[in-house]
């Protein structure tokens, strides 16, 4: 029954299905052969300090507090860089590795280099996860890895919007992170499909709010007949709406971009932010911690665990 039960579950993940808490519990009861006589710890390791990864704590505490309930004491960590910075990045993988916890949990912001160094963990016998940015095969992955296709999505969406001419800009966010990039990829491969539409603009603001808002500022006043915006990230929407609104161009330039953060989300009610492209980051942190503990029970895990992401307009936000 216990290996029906984790046939089931595999399955269903492996297609995409999110289990719902009570499936969640019976899985886990099914896979739980012998009890962890030991506190584990585990390390996340963002890309940056960010609202976006508050809500994989809430999830990755939530499925902590589960264990707890089964006498499974696991403590989460997170060591987060203040800047999108790929030095300080790898210092920290490098540092949490010496650390020698019982699972560590990274999101990419350099694969090249992070590659590396996730290999010297798992030959250092560390349990492995990477989250949110897709590094390499070589490590089970939760998250997203549809970005291309979210950046086409925006775009096409973008397009409709502005009647399928004008000029738009891009905020690239980081260009080490393998998700900004191929979000943009495909935001700029769709748009070569409308030939009355330029992109006039692509700057990175790394992740940084204050940065979007200022190169926002600056594309304004260079093409004040600017009619879109695509941002790349989390942060870069709310930038690039502080300065739309600031300008008094609500409604002349559209807004799209990445994720649902509350000030996003007021935005997108507000009409500022024409729509975003949300991912489910509570559930990445939620099935991180899940996995990690079932790599410490030698059981076999899923290689990929898709979260995927919807588009919230206005009308979908409706009370």
């Amino acid at each position: 029954m216990k290996k029906h039960l984790k046939w089931a579950a595999a399955g269903l993940i492996a297609s995409g299905v999110a289990l719902t808490a009570p499936m969640a519990l019976a899985f886990d009861q099914a896979d739980l052969i012998k009890p962890i006589d030991k506190k584990l710890t585990f390390v996340f390791i963002p890309k940056v300090i960010h609202p976006w990864y508050e809500v994989v704590k809430a999830g990755a505490q939530a499925a902590a507090d589960e264990f707890k309930a089964q006498n499974i004491d696991v403590e989460v960590r997170w060591d987060e860089p203040p800047q999108a910075d790929v030095a300080d990045h790898n210092r920290r993988i490098e540092t949490n590795i010496g650390r020698q916890p019982d699972g560590l949990a990274v999101s990419c912001l350099d694969p090249s280099t992070n590659t590396q160094i996730l290999k010297e963990a798992v030959a250092a016998g560390v349990n492995v996860v990477t989250f949110d940015t897709y590094c390499s095969d070589d490590f089970n992955f939760v998250g997203h890895k549809g970005d291309a296709q979210d950046g086409a999505d925006l775009a096409k969406f973008l397009a409709e919007k502005i009647g399928d001419e004008g000029k738009v800009g891009i905020l690239a966010g980081s260009l080490t992170a393998e998700n900004h990039a191929s979000r943009v990829r495909g935001f700029k491969e769709e748009m070569a499909k409308h030939p009355n539409i330029e992109v006039v603009f692509e700057q990175p603001d790394d992740d940084d709010l204050e940065k979007a808002v200022s190169l926002t500022e600056n594309a304004l006043q260079a093409n004040p007949d600017l009619k879109g915006l695509f941002g790349a990230n989390a942060s870069n929407p709310i930038g690039a709406a502080r300065a739309v609104v600031n300008a008094g161009k609500t409604g002349e330039v559209q807004i799209v971009g990445m994720d649902d953060l509350p000030e996003t989300l007021q935005f997108v009610k507000d009409g500022v932010i024409a729509g975003v492209k949300a991912q489910r980051q509570w559930e990445i942190g939620y099935w991180c911690v899940k996995y990690m503990v079932a790599m410490n029970q030698n059981h076999t895990v899923p290689h990929e665990h898709a979260t995927g992401s919807q588009i919230m307009t206005k009308e979908l936000l409706k009370d």
